[in-house]
């Protein structure tokens, strides 16, 4: 796991495409408008960084889609849940950008492409529960804790240093596709036959 400063680490996450805008004080929570607040500048990115609050990364600004993978003792294994649909769909494990969660889970970052992939929560997706989904949406899109940000549980540190790279066919055809209701999940469903897209947050 790499450990920078957090002006190194928000740099670094703006180097490669991630739009990132300041959460409130002592928050996890965004302000108000904070799309309007995504940027990459090195500049206005040191300036955030260097206030000492966490940051976030707009999932439609960076045109991003990223897995969260959840590990909460008590509930479904989201890494486990995800290694499963891999070898279900006869895929490997994505070789692309990865941060570890604080609580132990991961965030997998591919590139949308232009996909207006929905945010979910709740394992809402056809690969199960413990997999929630962050993207750029139909609107505003969805947001995650920037890499290197700290929060009260923790800091979110770099998992797999490599490219974010597209998100594979076999997950774009489950991802593509109406969330399911909070109480449906199968993580071994086949893959719809559907391109249809919802709406993101």
């Amino acid at each position: 796991m790499r450990i920078g400063s957090g002006v190194d680490a928000a740099l670094a996450a703006a180097a490669r495409g991630l739009a990132l805008f300041p959460l409130a004080p002592g928050s996890r929570q965004p302000a108000p408008g904070w799309q309007r607040h995504c940027t990459t500048d090195p500049g206005q990115v040191a300036q955030l960084a260097s206030a000492g609050t966490a940051l976030g990364v707009g999932c439609r600004a960076s045109d991003i889609v990223v897995l969260d993978l959840d590990r909460h003792p008590g509930e479904p294994d989201g890494i486990a849940g995800f290694a499963a649909a891999c070898a279900a769909h006869g895929a490997r494990w994505p070789d692309t950008f990865t941060v570890r969660t604080p609580r132990g889970g991961l965030h997998v970052y591919f590139a949308a492409a232009g996909r207006p992939i929905a945010s979910t929560s709740g394992g809402r997706t056809l690969l199960g529960p413990g997999i929630d989904t962050r993207g750029p949406g139909r609107r505003s899109g969805g947001y995650l804790l920037a890499p290197g940000s700290r929060t009260t549980t923790g800091r979110y540190l770099i998992e797999h240093d490599r490219p974010i790279t597209p998100l594979p066919a076999w997950l774009v055809r489950l991802l593509a596709v109406r969330p399911l209701p909070r109480s449906i999940g199968s993580v071994t469903a086949a893959p719809p036959k559907t391109s249809a897209s919802d709406a993101g947050t």
